[in-house]
C-alpha cells in the first residue's frame, strides 16, 4: 500500500463525518510498525481508548466515533514486538505558516523567510516538535523522510498551502539532531529525494541529509564589538586590511594525520596570528555547505549552513564570537552567482527548473558547469536575500564578499554570439541580477548597519560602489582586479625589461577614484598552475625573489586602497596553494621568509596607525604623484597627504636590483623627512642600505617643487618617509 495523497491533511487526522443519519468524527492514521492503534481523548476526564480498525498491514488505521465533535487527541499504538507508545498526531495541527507569510514570500518581500521555511523547532500549543516547510510549486506531492520514520515517504506526507507552492508539516516530538530530506514527486509521478534548501546543518557526503538544528541558543559575548561596528556604519574610508583564509588548509594538525582543525580549534590559533600580524579582518573562503571539497566552497548546496567539515553551527558561532572578542572582523565569501547540478540539491528541485532558468542560454554557466539563479523569480530572490541576512543574524558576520559579480551583471558573460539572450531593451546587462544586487545591498545596510559589502567585479561596470539612490549597485567596496593583474605582470618581467612596462604601475591611478577599491592578492592568483606569489617574482635566487615581494608589498600597502592578502603570501609560500594540505609554516625558520612576514606585520601597523594612510584611501586630494615618469630607471615616487595637508608621507620605489645613489626627489615641504620604513632593512632580510634614518631637504628645484631630497635607493626596495618641520 502506498500513500498517494497530495493533500494528506484532508484525509489523515480527525474530520467531521456524516454516515447516513449519524454525525460524528472519523480519525485516520498511518503508523509505522504499528499492529494496534487507538484514539485517546485528551479532553475527557476518564476516557477509554477508542480502538481503531487496521485497514492495511502497512499500518493504516481508521475509526468512526458517532456523536462526537472535534476534540484534542493522541494516538496510542503497539508495535509487533510489544512496545507501547502514546504520541501526538502530526495531522492534528493547523498550518505553522500564515497567509501573510506566504504572500510576502511569493511577492519576494519576505526577507527572513529562513525563519519560516526549512525545519524549525517549535511548540504548538503545549506540544513540542518541528515545523517543516519547503517550496516545490510544481510537485504533485511531497513527503518528509528521515531517520524518525525510517526514511519511508508513506508516513509523513506534507500539506500544500493554497497556491503558494509551499508544502508544510508539523511533526510532534521530533528533536534537534534528527536527519531529514524531502521526497518530491513531479507531475509525471517520478520521485526524487532532495535535501532542504533552507537547512541549517548537513551531514557529510554522500548522503547529504539536512540535520534539525536550533541556532538561537548560543550565548554571544561580542556585544562591545557589535556596538562598535554599528557606530562605524557609513564610514567606509577607515583602516581595513584583510587576511584571506581557507579554513581547511591554513594550518592542519600534522600530529594527527594532517587533520583539519575544527572551528573551535582554529579560533584561538587564527586570532593569535591575525592579531599579531595587524590585520583588521579575515575573509574566509565560502563556508556554506558544499559536497565537493575541491570546489573550495564555491559550489554551494547549503546556503544557510556552515560546512560540517569544521563542526556544528554552534561551533561556527563560537569561532565568530571568539574573533570578535579579539577585535577581528569576519568577512564571508558568499556565492549567489551560481550553484552546482548535484541531484540532491537545488537543480530541478521539483522536477522543473525552479531555482534556475530553463533555457541554458540564461541558466547555465559555460565556465564552471554550474547553473544560474533565476533572479527575476520572486521566491528565488527571497531565498538569496534570506541567505545573506541569515549569515549576518545567526553568525554575526561583518561583511559579505559577493563572488563572481561580473558573471551576474552580463547576459553574455563568457558566451559566444548566439549563446545568450539580450534583455528586453536589446542589451547585454542582466537587469534582474542588477536589481537583486541593489536590493540585497540595501537590505543588508538597512537591517545590519556597519556590515560591509564587497564585490568581486572584474569589468568597468559603472558605480559598483555608489549608492543605489545614485544609480549605483550599492556595494561598499570593489576588488581592484586591474591593479592586481598589472602589478603581477610587471613583477614577472626581468628587471632589465621593466622600463618598457612602467605603465603597468601607473595606469591604475586613472581609475583609482572611480570606486572604493580594495587592493587584492587573492587565492585566485595562486591556483591552477599559476604558482605562488613567490614563484611569480622574476629572479634567479631566493634573495632577489624575497626583495621583489618586499618591494611589491611596500608599494601596495602605501598605495591608496584597502588591503587583502591570501594566506601564505605574507611569508612567501613557495608551493602553489593546495586545499588538502597545510601552509608550509616551516619556511618561517628561513630568515628571508620570516623577514617577509615581519614586513607585512609592520606595513599593517603603519597603515592602520595613521589616518593619513588608512582614512584617505578614497580622496583624490590625498594622493599626489611626485614622479611617475621615470620609467628609464624603473623608479617612481608619490605623496600621501592628510586633508589639511599638514602631514605627509613620501614613498619612493626602486623596481630594479641596481642601487641608485644621490637620487633626487622633489618634496612640497622643507624640513626633515624621517625614513619610517625601508623594505631593504636587514630586519626584513635586506642588505641594510638606506638613508641613515632620514634626510633633510635642500633648496633645489625638482619634480615641480622648490625642495628636494638626495636619497639612496637600494635595489628592489620601497622607502617610506614621513615629513617633520623640524629635524
Amino acid at each position: 500500500m502506498g500513500n498517494h495523497q497530495a493533500n494528506p491533511h484532508g484525509w489523515l487526522g480527525m474530520h467531521p463525518l456524516t454516515q447516513g443519519p449519524t454525525t460524528g468524527v472519523v480519525v485516520r492514521a498511518f503508523m509505522k510498525a504499528a499492529v494496534k492503534c487507538a484514539v485517546i481523548d485528551l479532553e475527557a476526564a476518564q476516557a477509554s481508548p477508542y480502538p481503531m480498525e487496521q485497514l492495511a498491514p502497512e499500518g493504516f488505521f481508521e475509526v468512526f466515533l458517532p456523536g462526537k465533535a472535534i476534540f484534542r487527541y493522541q494516538l496510542r499504538y503497539e508495535t509487533s514486538w510489544g512496545d507501547m507508545h502514546q504520541i501526538h498526531h502530526a495531522y492534528a495541527f493547523l498550518p505553522t505558516l500564515s497567509a501573510q507569510d506566504l504572500y510576502l514570500f511569493n511577492e519576494g518581500n519576505e526577507h527572513r523567510i529562513y525563519e519560516k521555511l526549512g525545519a524549525h523547532i517549535r511548540t504548538m500549543g503545549e506540544v513540542p516538535g518541528v515545523a517543516f516547510a519547503v517550496w516545490a510549486p510544481a510537485a504533485s506531492r511531497v513527503s518528509l523522510v528521515g531517520n524518525f520514520n525510517n526514511w519511508d515517504p508513506r508516513y509523513h506526507p506534507m500539506r500544500p498551502l493554497g497556491g503558494s507552492g509551499v508544502w508544510e508539516l508539523f511533526v510532534p516530538d521530533v528533536r534537534a539532531g534528527e536527519l531529514y530530506k524531502f521526497a518530491i514527486w513531479d507531475q509525471a509521478g517520478q520521485r526524487q529525494l532532495k535535501t532542504d534548501p533552507y537547512g541549517t546543518a548537513f551531514e557529510a557526503p554522500p548522503n547529504n541529509a539536512a540535520i534539525i538544528c536550533d541556532t538561537t541558543n548560543y550565548q554571544w559575548g561580542d556585544r562591545a564589538w557589535m556596538a562598535q561596528r554599528t557606530a562605524l556604519a557609513g564610514q567606509v574610508d577607515r583602516p581595513i586590511s584583510i587576511y584571506e583564509v581557507h579554513l581547511g588548509s591554513w594550518r592542519r594538525n600534522l600530529a594527527e594525520a594532517n587533520r583539519p582543525y575544527s572551528y573551535r580549534e582554529l579560533a584561538p590559533l587564527l586570532a593569535d596570528y591575525v592579531a599579531a600580524m595587524g590585520f583588521t579582518h579575515i575573509e574566509v573562503l565560502p563556508v556554506s555547505e558544499f559536497p565537493f571539497t575541491g570546489s573550495w566552497g564555491y559550489q554551494v548546496t547549503g546556503y544557510f549552513a556552515p560546512t560540517h567539515r569544521g563542526g556544528s553551527p554552534e561551533d561556527f558561532q563560537f569561532f565568530c564570537d571568539y574573533l570578535h572578542q579579539r577585535g577581528i572582523g569576519i568577512i564571508l565569501d558568499w556565492v549567489p552567482a551560481h550553484f552546482p547540478r548535484d541531484s540532491f540539491a537545488l537543480a530541478q528541485f521539483d522536477g522543473t527548473h525552479l531555482y534556475e532558468h530553463a533555457d541554458p542560454r540564461l541558466g547555465a554557466h559555460m565556465d564552471w558547469g554550474t547553473l544560474i539563479f533565476n533572479y527575476g523569480r520572486h521566491e528565488v530572490r527571497s531565498f538569496l536575500i534570506a541567505s545573506a541576512l541569515a549569515w549576518l543574524e545567526r553568525y554575526h558576520i561583518d561583511g559579505l564578499r559577493v563572488d563572481a559579480v561580473a558573471s551576474m551583471l552580463y547576459l553574455d558573460y563568457s558566451r559566444a554570439e548566439g549563446e545568450w539572450i539580450p534583455n528586453e531593451f536589446g542589451g547585454r546587462e542582466n537587469l534582474a541580477a542588477i536589481g537583486f544586487l541593489r536590493q540585497v545591498n540595501d537590505l543588508v545596510h538597512r537591517y545590519y548597519p556597519g556590515v560591509l559589502m564587497f564585490a568581486e567585479e572584474s569589468t568597468s561596470f559603472p558605480k559598483v560602489t555608489r549608492p543605489t539612490a545614485e544609480g549605483g549597485l550599492g556595494f561598499d567596496y570593489k576588488w581592484n582586479m586591474g591593479m592586481m593583474h598589472d602589478t603581477l605582470v610587471y613583477f614577472q618581467k626581468d628587471p632589465i625589461h621593466r622600463k618598457w612596462s612602467h605603465d603597468k604601475l601607473t595606469f591604475g591611478m586613472l581609475y583609482q577614484y572611480s570606486e572604493n577599491f580594495v587592493s587584492v592578492y587573492s587565492h585566485d592568483e595562486v591556483v591552477h598552475q599559476k604558482g605562488s606569489l613567490w614563484t611569480k617574482m622574476a629572479a634567479d635566487n631566493w634573495t632577489d625573489k624575497a626583495a621583489n615581494l618586499r618591494t611589491l608589498y611596500g608599494y601596495v600597502w602605501l598605495y591608496p586602497g584597502k588591503k587583502l592578502l591570501f594566506m601564505g603570501g605574507e611569508f612567501g609560500q613557495l608551493a602553489e596553494w593546495n586545499h588538502d594540505a597545510s601552509l608550509d609554516w616551516g619556511l618561517l625558520q628561513e630568515p628571508l621568509h620570516e623577514g617577509l612576514r615581519l614586513l607585512v606585520r609592520d606595513l599593517n601597523k603603519l597603515y592602520t596607525s595613521d589616518p593619513v594612510l588608512s582614512a584617505q584611501d578614497f580622496s583624490a586630494a590625498a594622493f599626489r604623484w611626485v614622479n611617475c615618469a621615470d620609467g628609464d630607471h624603473s623608479c617612481l615616487s608619490f605623496l600621501r597627504l592628510d586633508e589639511a595637508q599638514k602631514s605627509a608621507y613620501l614613498v619612493v620605489v626602486n623596481f630594479t636590483p641596481l642601487t641608485r645613489n644621490r637620487y633626487q626627489v622633489g618634496v612640497p615641504y622643507a624640513g626633515y623627512w624621517r625614513e619610517v620604513l625601508n623594505t631593504n632593512s636587514t630586519y626584513y632580510g635586506g642588505s641594510g642600505f638606506g638613508n641613515h634614518g632620514g634626510k633633510q631637504t635642500s633648496a633645489a628645484l625638482a619634480d615641480g617643487y622648490e625642495h628636494a631630497l638626495q636619497l639612496t635607493l637600494p635595489g628592489l626596495s620601497t622607502l617610506v618617509f614621513k615629513w617633520s618641520a623640524k629635524g
